[in-house]
């Protein structure tokens, strides 16, 4: 049985990245917290390295902290130090979630999770089984969301700028991926994803009419890639449908109990001072 309590001792959790100060996650499961009345916090962590974070996994072990969501760079990291992982984690070799009970570490990735939910709200007439699909990059979200991709049938055409990093992305998931450069990948795409932090080098005037673009980065929530998605006329879906997606199963896990409802949407664009 679990040692941690929902009553009692104040209950300690948060995320984990570097940087990690843009993050909404604090906002969103502090207000969950607030909301239900419970006695604890959800912080930011910033390990300087990998042995800052392995540093911090100990103390989730000795018992300090219930659990951590992990963003970059320590998603791999994060799973190779769980002692076991659910079949999302172990499928990308990477989590977003790390939960500590009694001395052991569990992984569980929702990243894939995130995604799938944010593309039904978002483009709900996209159809993914039997498609190609665009992912610009090669980093733990966009492990987590291929695998998500791969289970929805699609075939997934990995575009990064490390040739090696991508090339074992797609030895670890198997023959629905394919390394390509750009130009090619983009050839009868239903769907391209930015799964990296920075604006990516891509011809937008090679995009197919009606190709679902989404962006994995919600701030700003308007990013450069939607904004240039958008002046061609291109459907869009906004990285904050995938954080909103993601950040109850994450709660669930770590504070081991359903979170509050909530108009996540309208709290967060609130915040960040955009139109919901």
């Amino acid at each position: 049985m679990s040692r941690h309590r929902i009553t009692g001792a104040a209950l300690v959790a948060g995320i984990a990245g570097n940087p990690v100060a843009h993050s909404l996650s604090p906002v969103i499961h502090n207000a969950w917290l607030a909301a239900g009345d419970m006695d604890g916090v959800y912080a930011p962590f910033a390990p300087a390295d990998a042995a800052g974070f392995e540093a911090l996994v100990a103390a989730g072990r000795a018992g300090l902290i219930l659990g951590l969501n992990v963003t970059a760079p320590f998603k791999e990291q994060a799973f190779a130090l769980a002692d076991q992982a659910t079949p999302a984690a172990r499928l990308t070799a990477s989590a977003n979630i790390l939960t500590f009970d009694a001395g052991r570490v569990s992984a569980d990735s929702s990243d894939g999770i995130g995604l799938m939910l944010g593309l039904k709200e978002q483009a709900p007439d996209l159809t993914l089984a039997g498609r190609s699909v665009v992912m610009l990059g090669a980093g733990g979200a966009a492990r987590a969301g291929s695998g998500a991709l791969i289970e929805a049938g699609a075939e997934v055409r990995i575009v990064n700028r490390s040739r090696d990093r991508a090339e074992a992305l797609a030895a670890d998931l198997g023959p629905s991926v394919r390394v390509m450069p750009a130009a090619e990948a983009l050839d009868g795409a239903v769907l391209v994803i930015n799964a990296l932090s920075v604006q990516p080098d891509l011809d937008f005037a090679a995009v197919a009419p009606g190709t679902v673009m989404m962006d994995m980065t919600y701030k700003p929530l308007a990013t450069p890639f939607l904004t240039a998605a958008r002046a061609r006329g291109l459907p869009t879906v906004d990285g904050l449908a995938m954080l909103i997606g993601q950040a109850a199963p994450s709660f669930q896990a770590l504070f081991r109990r359903p979170p509050p409802p909530l108009d996540l949407r309208a709290l967060l664009t609130a915040h960040l001072g955009e139109a919901p």
